[in-house]
């Protein structure tokens, strides 16, 4: 189910559109040296990852952050600064901005100007990749065929509030992330399983 979307752990989404598209690379274990794009929604480590961007970075690789996340200019590569409710193209692979942002939590203040991104896919359709969030008057408006939403909790949505986003932007397919590893239990995704509704196909990729 969507092979063209692989997770390693925490939100370290590889997508293949084409062109190879990472987002916020972390615990990459094989060197595969193979991104075209790679995404960074923030700077927290688990999320900007140096070491981790050198395993999956060519060349020629196109790193796209927030306007107000610098640390990327520190590789070398070609970097992309962009701000919320921004549409851009790279590569050729259309892409558009969403804030992502804590309501009631000091970790993802609004004024950072942290992002989640869309993918406008001709072949998957619209892809979001809500970055560390809660359910926000922003991610609500999404409109997209695929969505990745936080279920950890504690920084972001836990299970229950992300598969409440999803039965609210309804996707046709919702894949839970930022679970397991640095917040949240494995049990989360199976959480988040149940409590979305019947008519959008859960995929668990961690």
């Amino acid at each position: 189910m969507l092979d063209f979307i692989t997770i390693n752990e925490q939100s370290s989404i590889r997508v293949d559109e084409g062109k190879i598209i990472y987002s916020d690379p972390y615990n990459i274990n094989c060197a595969l040296h193979d991104a075209d794009i790679i995404l960074i929604t923030h700077s927290h480590f688990d999320h900007y990852s140096p070491d981790d961007i050198r395993k999956v970075m060519k060349s020629d690789t196109i790193i796209v952050c927030p306007d107000t996340v610098n640390e990327p200019k520190e590789l070398g590569l070609t970097v992309k600064q962009v701000s919320a409710g921004e549409q851009f193209e790279v590569l050729g692979v259309r892409f558009e901005t969403v804030p992502a942002y804590n309501i009631g939590k000091p970790f993802h203040p609004k004024s950072n100007g942290w992002l989640g991104y869309i993918i406008d896919s001709p072949d998957h359709g619209r892809i979001y990749i809500a970055g560390d969030t809660d359910i926000t008057p922003d991610n609500k408006q999404v409109k997209c065929d695929i969505a990745f939403i936080p279920a950890g909790g504690t920084f972001t949505t836990d299970a229950l509030q992300a598969a409440e986003l999803a039965n609210t932007i309804r996707p046709k397919y919702a894949i839970p992330i930022h679970y397991g590893t640095v917040v949240g239990s494995p049990a989360d995704g199976e959480k988040f399983r149940k409590a979305v509704d019947s008519g959008i196909e859960v995929v668990i990729k961690i």
